[in-house]
């Protein structure tokens, strides 16, 4: 829990303008999203499901390093991280199993979503917490958790 408590607060560091905030509560979803849509595209050696795709090992190897740091962040990445992976399941299904629509899409808005993360570090006078330790692309969503389990009156 400390080594948690530490990240967060490295992070949080980075991250104290308003509009920076803004920003990346819209662009982190957004690239999780994203890029979890484009690993679901990637052919996978069995018939491609909501379960058996790139994306879902992902998650779960992601998962692995939240239950390693809190077991509250774990379980709310467990939520987040299904509900995401359902969503670009949802649109694989809905564009008949179009995976060229699917990684178009999610190409789209990684690209945009990057370009205002770096818009608002830009504006915050600061450079991008992962520039310095690529571990800080898995402490953003934590951060963003952190503020709604706070809201929540939850202990992570």
């Amino acid at each position: 829990m400390p080594e948690l408590k530490n990240l967060l607060t490295s992070y949080g560091k980075s991250h104290q303008n308003k509009i920076n905030k803004a920003i990346h509560w819209i662009c982190i979803p957004a690239i999780m999203f994203s890029l979890l849509g484009l690993l679901f595209v990637i052919p996978f050696p069995a018939d491609k499901s909501l379960f058996m795709n790139w994306a879902t090992i992902f998650l779960a190897l992601v998962l692995l390093y939240y239950i390693r740091l809190s077991f509250m962040m774990f379980l709310g990445f467990a939520v987040i991280g299904g509900t995401l992976i359902w969503s670009v399941n949802s649109i694989y299904v809905n564009s008949d199993q179009n995976s060229l629509f699917v990684s178009l899409l999610s190409a789209s808005v990684f690209v945009v979503a990057w370009v205002f993360q770096f818009i608002g570090h830009k504006i915050e006078g600061e450079k991008p917490s992962f520039l310095e330790d690529l571990q800080f692309l898995l402490i953003g969503p934590a951060w963003l958790l952190h503020f709604i389990y706070g809201k929540l009156g939850l202990k992570y």
